[in-house]
């Protein structure tokens, strides 16, 4: 039985069943980025006993992993077989806090954490700005160094290479034409520059990580508006996840979900 971790987003967690809050089996790592994942934890900040409204439980978990800096230390405790990658997550900006990085993400925006001392004068950090991507460039250096002085060394590496998808799909089978995509409220995205930028962490990700594997199933990148999470560039038709699936089956991954579809 393959011991899986993701560092990535739901469209490779979408392969497991949604069983609460995962597997046990399963390690997922969400909403962050490789700046914020190698950064010093945020200094002051004071995390809530409970979820706030209208986080759920794992959503507060991705959060404080993101901010209190716990992800690798859980990542290289859990030992996985196979230790999986995408990128999709890595369109958000950053905040500068107290000389640590975080993400900007939904849940950090609706948290209520961002009115705490800690971040008083934290300074936001364009993801697609040069400074953004340079920053990307040396954490992602920094971790493929992790990788290969820890127990990670030993697991099966494997990029899930996505992208945002430039056409949808109804419920009737009719196919359009993708548009931007609001990413945060009031913060649009064009898919042809997060995709080029994409293809450039993708480049330079593959230049310093030990060897890696690849899965892609660029001819099913089609939008579903029928996705049980809704409709979104990066939440594919079932055929998609069913490609992904059979070239993860083919690396050793095992207990997946039913290829058909994405779990329900």
């Amino acid at each position: 039985m393959s011991r899986v971790a993701i560092i990535g987003s739901c469209i490779t967690r979408d392969l497991w069943p949604v069983r609460g809050d995962g597997l046990e089996d399963l390690l997922y790592i969400s909403r962050t980025s490789f700046p914020s994942l190698v950064s010093e934890p945020v200094q002051g900040f004071e995390p809530a006993p409970a979820p706030p409204e209208p986080l759920r439980q794992h959503q507060h978990r991705a959060l404080l992993d993101d901010v209190l800096k716990t992800a690798l230390a859980r990542l290289v405790a859990f030992r996985p077989t196979h230790l999986i990658f995408d990128f999709i997550d890595e369109r958000f900006d950053l905040l500068a806090a107290r000389g640590a990085l975080v993400t900007r993400s939904w849940e950090l925006e609706v948290s209520g954490y961002l009115s705490q001392p800690a971040f008083e004068r934290a300074r936001r950090i364009p993801r697609l700005s040069a400074a953004c991507e340079q920053m990307w460039f040396e954490a992602v250096g920094e971790f493929a160094a992790l990788v290969r002085a820890t127990p990670l060394s030993t697991a099966r590496l494997i990029l899930h290479s996505a992208r945002w998808a430039g056409v949808r799909r109804d419920a009737e089978g009719v196919e359009r034409p993708v548009p931007g995509v609001e990413i945060l409220a009031g913060d649009w995205g064009e898919l042809s520059v997060h995709n080029a930028l994409l293809a450039r962490y993708e480049a330079a990700f593959r230049a310093v990580m030990p060897p890696i594997s690849t899965v892609a199933a660029p001819a099913q990148r089609i939008a579903d508006e029928t996705h049980q999470w809704g409709y979104s560039p990066f939440h594919y038709v079932p055929d998609y996840y069913a490609e992904i699936w059979r070239q993860l089956h083919g690396l050793g991954v095992s207990a997946l979900a039913a290829p058909s579809a994405p779990a329900a």
